[in-house]
Order: structure tokens, then sequence, then C-alpha cells
């Protein structure tokens, strides 16, 4: 799978271009259009248990949808929900996602999700996370702009939950509220909670936080005027 990226950081849109009889898995409703001859099937990824607890529990789609090349080859192009970048990661062991950043993968790296630990819930992810495990490329993206962090081990970063992406395995993160002297320090800082996330390790975050997008959008919305 060769991937082209076009349009970021704004309203990025990835080209997947597949040689003949490749398969690809790609995130429910993410496909925006492909070449003629590409196959498309959608199916519950590793059976239905795992499939509900990537739905309700990572905040994934409970289907993926698998698409292979003709013999001739063929293209697909993904597009994320949000407004934002695109961003390919060559896992070859484990890589983690938060909620809703996979975007598709070559046929070679299995997808599944798992317990993150208190420290995820507290912070505000759900608690679980996206593990991508084997070897191949992964396509994710992001709401905003797209920033790569490289830690060195034992050096740390603080970020605010809502801008975490994704990180290599063996970044530790542990969570906290954000200002010292408790809750009510916090609300007048306008932060809640943050995370801790120590090296070593690559860290992704994005330029905005689509939880404070939906907290603005809800009061414009006509029915939360009734």
């Amino acid at each position: 799978m060769n991937v082209d990226i076009r349009h970021s950081p704004s309203f990025a849109l990835a080209r997947l271009t597949l040689s003949g009889g490749e398969k690809i898995r790609v995130e429910s409703g993410a496909m925006a259009l492909h070449s003629a001859g590409v196959q498309l099937e959608a199916k519950m990824q590793g059976g239905l248990m795992k499939s509900l607890k990537r739905s309700v529990m990572g905040g994934e789609s409970l289907f993926v949808s698998n698409y292979t090349a003709p013999p001739a080859g063929g293209w697909v192009e993904v597009a994320p929900s949000l407004p934002g970048d695109v961003f390919t990661v060559e896992v070859n062991g484990t890589y983690i996602l938060t909620r809703g950043a996979f975007l598709a993968s070559s046929d070679g790296l299995e997808l599944d999700t798992k317990w993150g630990g208190f420290s995820n819930l507290v912070g505000g992810e759900g608690g679980f996370l996206v593990h991508m495990t084997g070897t191949g490329t992964l396509v994710g993206s992001c709401y905003g702009a797209l920033d790569r962090h490289t830690l060195a081990e034992g050096e740390s970063l603080t970020v605010d939950s809502g801008h975490l992406v994704s990180y290599t395995e063996g970044i530790t993160i542990s969570a906290r509220r954000a200002a010292q002297g408790g809750l009510v320090q916090s609300v007048k800082s306008g932060e809640s909670l943050v995370f801790d996330v120590t090296g070593p390790g690559e860290v992704a975050t994005q330029s905005r936080n689509p939880n404070e997008f939906i907290g603005w959008l809800i009061p414009k919305l006509p029915f939360s005027r009734n």
C-alpha cells in the first residue's frame, strides 16, 4: 500500500494505492472514492465480541470495510470525519491510538480495543484505546494539524486529554488535574485533566480539541434553545 496525502493540514485526504489483489482495512464510512474494480466487503473484525468492544468502548465503528484491488491494481481515497490532518505510521509491533483516530491500515495489521487503565479513564478518553499490532502501514487522522514529539527515556511532557492522538508502545501515561490546588483552581484555569506523558517513544498530538468544539456547538443548535 502506497499512501499519498493531499490537502493537509486542514482537510486532508489520503489516496491508498494498491497492487493487484492487495487488501486493506478502512474505518466504516471513511471511503471518499475508489477506482473501478475495487471490491468492498464490510465485516466484523475479530468476531462479534471484539467488534462490539471496539464500537462501544473504543469509539470505532462496529464494522470495518475491507477493500481488495483487482488484478491490475487500484486505489481507495479515505477522509476523516472531522476537518484536520491525516498521518501514517510504519508499525512493527504495537502502536496505540485514542478514540476515533483509526482511519485505515494495510492487511498485516490487526485492530483491537484494549483497556488502557484507570489513568486514561480519568483523563476523559474512555479508558479504552485502539491497539494496532503486527507489521504494516497505519493511516490515522486527527482534528486540526498534527504534531509529533519524540521523547527520550524519562523525558516527559504534559498534554491536555483532548489533544492526545496516538503514541508508540513504551510511552507511559498518567492523568491528573491540570492546576495545583484542587478542582476550584482547575475550573478557574479553564483546564480540567491532563496527561503526563513519559518516554521513551513518540507521541502525536492534535492542534484542536473535539470536546471543546462540541461544547461550543451544542448551545448553538436549535434544540438546545427549547
